[in-house]
C-alpha cells in the first residue's frame, strides 16, 4: 500500500503542479520539478499546428539529427563575442565568403558581409547602407539630404518596417494586369534624385516569381543616361539566393549585374539552416559605409559589429556552415531540384483537380505553387477551401495579390526541404475530399476575409 502511494505521488500528473492551471501572467511562488514543468509546457505546445503541414512558411521545418546536435552543443555561444568564440566567428566568415563567391562578388577573397538573425534584419542593413551612401553623395555635392525614398515592387513586410522605422518614403510600384512582379518600365515614374535605391526581389513572397533584375538594371541605366540620376540596386534574395545559383545558374541577378550593390538572403529558408539566421553581402567595402560599423571592446578584444541587435546565438551560423560543408554544390542542387520537381507535380495535378488557374508552377523562380480560381467560378471561395483543409491540419495561405491586383485572391504552397512527393499526394487527396464536400454544400461568401499576413 505504501509503495502504491509512492508510485502515485511520483506520477507526473499526480504532482501538485498538474492539479491546477499554470500561472499565465505572474511568477509562481515556488519551484516545481523540472520534468513536471517540461511536460506541462510540452502539453500546451501540442496545441500548435504541425509545422510540417504549414505550407505557408518558407522557413526550414526539417533538419538532420547532426544539426540538432550542433545546435544543442552551441547553446552557450554568443555570436557577437568574437574574441571569446573565435572559431565560431571564423565559421561565420567562411559562410560570408562562400556566399559572396556563389553570388559572383568581384573580390571574393575580400568579401564584405555578415550574419543576421534573418533576412529581415539583413534587408534593413542593406537599406541602411544605401541610405548612408546616398546621403554622403548628396552632402558632398552640396545638396539637401532630406526626404529620401526607396522604390520597389511587391515586397515582404520587412521593407515597410525599414521605411517606417528609418523615416524613408517607400514607393511601391503597383502590379499591372497579368503581372505578378513589378514592370521595370514603371521605374522612371517612381525614381528621382532622392531615391536611395531600388529593391528587386528574387522570389516574391506572394507568388514565388523572380523579379527581372537585369531588366530593372537596364531601365536604371537608361534613366541614368537620360537624367544623370544614378540609382543602385539591392537584391532581396531572401529565398532565391539559395535557389537560383543551383537551379538557374545562368540567370544574372547577382553581382554579375554591375548596378547590384548588395544582396540579402535567409539561411533558414532555402539555405536549410534552422531558425533564425540571415546573410547580407556587399559588392565591396566601398558599398558599406565605415560609420555603420561599431568597434566594441567591453567583451574583450576589438570587435567590429554591424547589426540591429547585439547578443545572439551562434548555433544557427554553425548549422549553416554544416549544410554548406555537408551538401556542397551538388547536394544543394539535388535538394532544390527535388523541391522544384515536387512543385511542378503539384501544379500539374491542380490543373486537373478543380476550377484552378495556376499563376506560378515552380518551373521558373522558387519551388512555389500559386493559384487562383477560374474567373467563372462562384459557388465557393478559396477561403472556404482553406478552412476545410485546416480541419485536416493543412495551413494553406489565402490572400489577395498586392495593389493594383487586389481583386485576385490566391492560394500558395511553398515546397521546401522536407515537403516530399508523398506529403503533396496526401494534400491532394484532402483537397479532393474538400472539393467534393464544397460541391455538396457550397459555402460561398461575398465578404472580404482577413488576408494572410506575410
Amino acid at each position: 500500500m505504501t509503495q502504491e502511494r509512492t508510485d502515485q505521488a511520483d506520477d507526473l500528473y499526480a504532482l501538485p503542479g498538474s492539479g491546477r492551471a499554470l500561472p499565465r501572467y505572474t511568477l509562481p511562488e515556488g519551484p516545481m520539478p523540472a520534468r513536471e514543468a517540461y511536460q506541462l509546457i510540452r502539453d500546451e505546445l501540442a496545441l500548435d499546428g504541425n509545422s510540417r503541414q504549414n505550407l505557408a512558411t518558407f522557413c526550414t521545418t526539417w533538419s538532420e539529427p547532426e544539426i540538432r546536435a550542433l545546435m544543442t552543443e552551441t547553446l552557450d555561444k554568443n555570436m557577437v563575442d568574437k574574441d571569446e568564440y573565435p572559431q565560431t566567428a571564423e565559421l561565420e566568415s567562411r559562410c560570408v565568403h562562400i556566399l559572396a563567391a556563389l553570388w559572383h562578388a568581384p573580390h571574393g577573397e575580400a568579401a564584405v558581409g555578415c550574419s543576421t538573425t534573418g533576412s529581415s534584419e539583413a534587408a534593413m542593413l542593406g537599406g541602411l547602407a544605401l541610405h548612408r551612401r546616398w546621403r554622403a553623395r548628396r552632402e558632398a555635392a552640396g545638396l539637401p539630404a532630406d526626404r529620401p525614398n526607396l522604390v520597389c515592387g511587391p515586397v515582404q513586410v520587412c521593407w515597410e518596417k525599414f521605411a517606417r522605422y528609418f523615416d524613408i518614403e517607400l514607393r511601391q510600384m503597383p502590379l499591372l494586369p497579368g503581372r505578378t512582379t513589378a514592370d521595370p518600365a514603371q521605374l522612371a515614374r517612381y525614381c528621382d534624385e532622392r531615391t536611395i535605391g531600388v529593391v528587386a526581389t528574387l522570389g516574391v513572397t506572394f507568388t514565388g516569381a523572380y523579379e527581372p533584375v537585369e531588366d530593372i538594371a537596364a531601365a536604371l541605366d537608361a534613366l541614368a543616361a537620360r537624367t544623370g540620376v544614378d540609382i543602385p540596386i539591392h537584391v532581396d534574395a531572401a529565398s532565391g539566393g539559395f535557389v537560383a545559383p543551383f537551379l538557374q545558374p545562368g540567370l544574372k541577378w547577382d553581382f554579375r549585374v554591375p548596378r547590384v550593390k548588395s544582396v540579402n538572403c535567409s539561411g533558414h529558408k532555402f539555405g536549410l539552416a534552422p531558425l533564425g539566421v540571415g546573410w547580407v553581402v556587399w559588392r565591396d567595402a566601398a558599398e558599406l559605409p565605415a560609420e555603420l560599423v561599431f568597434h566594441v571592446d567591453y567583451l574583450g578584444g576589438d570587435m567590429p559589429t554591424f547589426a540591429l541587435n547585439f547578443s545572439r546565438p551562434g548555433g544557427e551560423i554553425v548549422a549553416q556552415y554544416y549544410n554548406l560543408l555537408r551538401l556542397g554544390r551538388a547536394g544543394y542542387q539535388a535538394v532544390q531540384r527535388a523541391c522544384a520537381d515536387t512543385a511542378v507535380a503539384l501544379a500539374d495535378s491542380l490543373a486537373a483537380l478543380g476550377p484552378f488557374r495556376v499563376l506560378h508552377d515552380g518551373r521558373a523562380g522558387l519551388p512555389v505553387v500559386c493559384w487562383t480560381l477560374a474567373p467563372d467560378h462562384s459557388t465557393w471561395t478559396l477561403y472556404d477551401l482553406a478552412e476545410r483543409l485546416r480541419l485536416r491540419g493543412w495551413q494553406v495561405p489565402t490572400y489577395p495579390l498586392p495593389a493594383d491586383r487586389q481583386e485576385t485572391v490566391v492560394q500558395r504552397v511553398v515546397v521546401r526541404h522536407g515537403v516530399s512527393r508523398d506529403l503533396v499526394q496526401l494534400l491532394l487527396e484532402d483537397m479532393r475530399g474538400a472539393l467534393a464536400e464544397l460541391g455538396r454544400h457550397p459555402a460561398a461568401t461575398a465578404e472580404q476575409r482577413p488576408a494572410f499576413h506575410h
